[in-house]
């Protein structure tokens, strides 16, 4: 069924690299390098289509295109960042990651963290799928 045309959101480089999780710099190199098609509005402010930018992000998060990790993985959510904070009980520990602009909270065991080396300061990969976080040591 064909969808009636619709306005494009356009984005502005820093809305762009917002949703993205760059910097505004990283965003411009792309333009610049041609991997992402933008034109300038009235004011010269370079622009570029919400569609565009959506077809963009998908194709960045295609696993192909992710930094590799070296391992084969199923989860597609992955929030590279450092340890800010760990609360050990007995069995479990808490485990807090700032990625970026977020805080990753996971529950894991005790053994776990303390064989990943998991203290503030280390840096660690949020793994997401579905609602269960995975923690990797990086």
């Amino acid at each position: 069924m064909a969808q009636p045309d619709r306005p494009v959101h356009p984005y502005r480089i820093g809305e762009a690299a917002a949703m993205l999780g760059v910097s505004a710099d990283t965003m411009r190199r792309w333009v610049d390098a041609g991997r992402l098609a933008a034109t300038r509005d009235d004011h010269g402010h370079r622009i570029i289509p919400g569609d565009r930018l959506a077809a963009f992000a998908r194709e960045l998060a295609r696993p192909e295109n992710a930094e590799a990790e070296g391992r084969p993985s199923s989860a597609r959510n992955r929030f590279p960042g450092i340890v800010t904070e760990v609360v050990l009980g007995d069995v479990a520990a808490q485990v807090e990651i700032q990625a970026g602009p977020f805080r990753v909270v996971s529950l894991i065991s005790r053994e776990s963290a303390e064989e990943l080396a998991l203290v503030p300061g280390a840096p660690a990969t949020a793994v997401i799928k579905s609602t269960n976080v995975v923690i990797e040591r990086r």
